[in-house]
């Protein structure tokens, strides 16, 4: 498929079993390749299973070695590659529909004010973490996964409506009050940017990702207590949180993805293969 597509540059987006194929077949070829750090799965084994972090962080870095730039989402990420001996980072940031994601009325008819966290119902994600909060109003999840049955059993006032898209996600997110992020693992998190263009300031922890994307803007509350960002974050105007938002553009991420390409003579390369 690759030779009959005859591509002038390659990038791997994934260290799944796709991302080792083509590897093996740029490195067989003699052709430059980029990839991405979308996922921190040394940290997602460890919530899982016994596996020191030392071990996945070698296989992660085997992978992304050969690459000619190793994409990344934030300056956090970027640091905490580099610390763990990876070469080549190129910045990549990320971008937000604004014309679906966007201010408008309410949807939900619930007791405020709306706390909502979207996203993949799983370990890694930390929900718990929101849901054993003590808050007024009502606790939203939006999303589905392995651990949505156990919540809904430990959490039964918490409303669980599953997984979501299109303009249905859009407007239970500009439903909310405060979107609540308790990851501690995400790279990055498109969900915060989703949400503030909704108009909807965030609530997280001072972590990579959080740290990265609201940053100093006042868009958002960051606090070791989650608890207590969320008070923060239900003070912050909708305005603050939209005009964020639009710093995030896709134009802006598509030119840092084709500035950090590796681009070869693809007919030199394929001739040759062939």
């Amino acid at each position: 498929m690759l030779d009959a597509a005859a591509p002038c540059a390659i990038h791997i987006a994934t260290e799944g079993p796709l991302g080792h194929a083509a590897r093996r077949y740029c490195l067989a070829r003699g052709l430059p390749f980029t990839t991405a750090y979308h996922t921190r799965f040394p940290e997602y084994v460890r919530a899982r299973a016994r596996v020191p972090l030392a071990w996945t962080y070698a296989v992660m870095r085997r992978f992304h070695r050969p690459s000619s730039g190793v994409m990344v989402a934030t300056a956090s990420l970027r640091h905490e590659l580099e610390a763990h001996g990876f070469a080549n980072i190129r910045d990549w940031t990320r971008g937000v529909d604004l014309s679906l994601f966007y201010p408008r009325a309410s949807i939900l008819d619930l007791p405020r004010p709306i706390l909502m966290y979207v996203g993949r119902v799983a370990v890694e994600k930390n929900i718990g973490a929101f849901l054993e909060l003590d808050t007024p109003g009502t606790k939203v999840v939006v999303g589905d996964g392995p651990q949505r049955v156990e919540l809904q059993r430990r959490f039964p006032e918490t409303v669980f409506v599953g997984s979501l898209q299109g303009e249905d996600l859009a407007a239970h997110y500009a439903s909310a009050d405060v979107f609540v992020f308790p990851s501690r693992t995400d790279t990055f998190g498109l969900v915060l940017i989703e949400a503030l263009a909704c108009g909807v300031p965030v609530a997280a922890y001072p972590v990579p990702g959080p740290l990265d994307v609201i940053g100093e803007s006042g868009a958002g509350a960051l606090d070791a207590d989650l608890g207590r960002a969320v008070q923060r974050a239900l003070a912050i105007d909708r305005e603050t949180a939209r005009a964020h938002a639009l710093t995030f553009t896709w134009r802006r991420s598509a030119e840092n993805f084709l500035n950090n390409l590796k681009p070869f003579d693809a007919a030199r390369a394929f001739t040759a293969a062939a």
